[in-house]
């Protein structure tokens, strides 16, 4: 069993940036592959990007690639994204999400509760 707490959402400008964390409790985080997906009202919950569980391998989706970062602390157990040129269509409840899968992490088996990221133009 995993728990992730999300953390270091908010209300921001459009231009500005916001770092969220993902803290994850339980078994080894290092085992894990990790990702970041939101979802906006109304839509679909959209991959954002994803980590290897040593951290060697990344990927992002189109609409964000250039301005986020993600990121790992094994020592720490959590990651990160840093979002930085925010936009309003990134507003999103965000998740994160681990599994044994890297390729497999939208159908992880362990979630985040979500933090809502909100970007005003």
């Amino acid at each position: 069993q995993v728990q992730l707490v999300e953390s270091g959402g908010g209300l921001v400008q459009a231009g500005g940036s916001l770092r969220l964390s993902c803290a994850a409790s339980g078994r080894t985080f290092s085992y894990y592959a990790m990702g970041w997906f939101r979802q906006a009202p109304g839509k679909e919950r959209d991959f954002v990007a994803r980590i290897s569980s040593n951290g060697a391998s990344t990927s992002y989706a189109d609409s964000v690639k250039g301005r986020f970062t993600i990121s790992r602390d094994n020592a720490k157990n959590t990651a990160y994204l840093q979002m930085n040129s925010l936009k309003p269509e990134d507003t999103a409840v965000y998740y994160c999400a681990v599994d044994p899968n890297y390729y497999e992490l939208g159908s992880a088996r362990y979630w985040g509760q979500g933090t809502q990221v909100t970007v005003s133009s």
